[in-house]
């Protein structure tokens, strides 16, 4: 497992131990991975989930211990799926940067 939380956000990624991938056609599985297929992605965040809490206790015996955990995750954007055969099986809409504002006036304007 690589560490994304060190590169920068809006960086390039590459994924090339596929497990599976398919199309409205057909499927393709490794053995345990497929070889050549690849997955771009672009980093959009670094964060962190929400708090767990451990919490131990031993009955009749105040003993208790609270303990908490957050995980650290990578949100990231799916940009391009190529095939073993380096054809390209999808790629992901563009995004269209629309301000605020815009769609603010036009929810009222409705």
């Amino acid at each position: 497992m690589k560490n994304y939380q060190i590169l920068n956000l809006r960086q390039k990624i590459e994924f090339n131990e596929i497990l599976a991938y398919g199309d409205d056609k057909s499927i393709e599985i490794g053995t345990p991975n497929v070889e050549g297929a690849k997955v771009e992605a672009d980093l959009i965040k670094n964060s962190k989930n929400r708090t767990i809490l451990i919490f131990k206790k031993r009955r009749r015996q105040n003993s208790r211990r609270k303990n908490g955990h957050r995980q650290e995750y990578s949100m990231i954007r799916i940009n391009k799926i190529f095939s073993k055969d380096g054809k390209v099986l999808s790629e992901a809409e563009k995004i269209s940067k629309t301000s605020k504002k815009e769609e603010v006036k036009e929810a009222v304007s409705k």
